[in-house]
């Protein structure tokens, strides 16, 4: 039997307070190590994505979300561009969380900070900024699904596979 596409799912969380959003800056993690980043990560298999949303974020921040929590905002399709596949991202958006946000994985994160979503950084993936460009710009809302092909990937310097 032909094996079919695997795209790797993960989720992304657009957290928000005081009309500020956290970011996370990488490292030791042998990927955009140095970038600054939105928290997310991969949903194991089984897993739901708004209960990966859910563990990520006690693993990441040390708060505690729960489904009510979490507003899908935006799915994102992507073509396989690097070593890792193809990759459908999932968005969801947080206002209300149970503790103290923390850098909860120090040896993966060199700092966390909020930030205005007007005044993202520079080192930042491209994917994630456009994603949050919409969102400033309330146009995620109509555009809740985006493709993000490989004409963007390698414009953006993404496009890795060789």
């Amino acid at each position: 039997m032909k094996e079919r596409n695997k795209a790797v799912p993960a989720v992304w969380l657009i957290l928000i307070k005081n009309e500020k959003i956290l970011l996370m800056k990488r490292q030791n993690t042998g990927y955009r190590d140095g970038d600054y980043n939105l928290p997310a990560g991969h949903i194991e298999p089984g897993e739901l994505p708004k209960e990966a949303m859910i563990r990520e974020a006690e693993e990441e921040l040390g708060i505690r979300l729960s489904k009510k929590d979490l507003e899908f905002v935006h799915v994102s399709y992507r073509p396989k561009h690097d070593e890792t596949g193809d990759r459908v991202d999932f968005f969801f958006l947080a206002e209300e969380w149970l503790g103290e946000v923390r850098n909860a994985e120090p040896h993966k994160c060199s700092e966390i900070l909020w930030i205005d979503p007007q005044q993202l950084p520079q080192n930042m993936p491209a994917h994630v900024k456009k994603i949050l460009n919409c969102l400033s710009a309330d146009e995620i809302y109509t555009e809740i699904y985006s493709e993000l092909d490989l004409d963007f990937l390698k414009n953006h310097g993404l496009y890795v596979v060789r």
